[in-house]
């Protein structure tokens, strides 16, 4: 990844944006987050590769690492290096296919999905979801344990995942994650650098 001193980072939704979102994009890597997972798992591959091309040329002008979601193929297309896959994407990429990325990442909810994701060549896993989410409603978290436990197995950085704010970053970091992943406050926050410094300057709220 791009070297920053962000350890967020955000994940998008169309559907969250009260803004155009492109417009929402733009502002989010002028904030210089660790980079933004362009996720829109509603959107067909040829839809999706056109919005990731423009994404992906708006992370470029700002020096924001863009990781593709979901599509391997579109990702080589545009000349994207990182890619985020759920795991039964992952399993099925080829050693080819995986020797396209400098980046790949991949979803996991338990510590042998992280273990076979790291397996299968992951530079990074997020893990999730830790603490109750709207994006979730009703589910509660898997705790800080679990993501204590996950960090503890792996040799690749873990991004924790579900219901992370600037309060919650401290305890996230003290189990061991290499950062944290956002999407509602990254795709609705009035003051966009503000929201992303916030999580520089709670480090020592514990």
């Amino acid at each position: 990844m791009i070297i920053c001193m962000s350890d967020i980072l955000c994940v998008t939704s169309r559907a969250l944006c009260k803004e155009d979102f492109l417009v929402r994009v733009e502002r989010v890597a002028a904030a210089r987050p660790l980079g933004i997972i362009l996720r829109e798992k509603d959107l067909s591959e040829g839809t999706y590769r056109a919005l990731a091309g423009q994404v992906f040329e708006i992370c470029e002008r700002y020096g924001t690492a863009c990781i593709l979601h979901g599509f391997p193929a579109a990702a080589a297309e545009i000349g994207c290096r990182a890619i985020h896959l759920p795991l039964p994407a992952l399993r099925a990429l080829s050693e080819s296919e995986k020797e396209a990325f400098l980046v790949l990442g991949a979803s996991c909810h338990s510590v042998a999905e992280a273990q076979e994701a790291e397996r299968l060549g992951c530079t990074y896993v997020t893990a999730g979801h830790v603490f109750e989410t709207e994006c979730k409603k009703g589910l509660p978290g898997r705790g800080l344990a679990f993501l204590r436990e996950i960090c503890g197995c792996l040799s690749i950085p873990v991004y924790a995942i579900g219901g992370i704010c600037p309060k919650r970053m401290a305890f996230v970091r003290q189990a061991g994650a290499a950062g944290a992943c956002v999407m509602s406050g990254g795709m609705t926050c009035e003051d966009v650098p503000g929201y992303f410094s916030a999580f520089k300057e709670r480090e020592d709220d514990i």
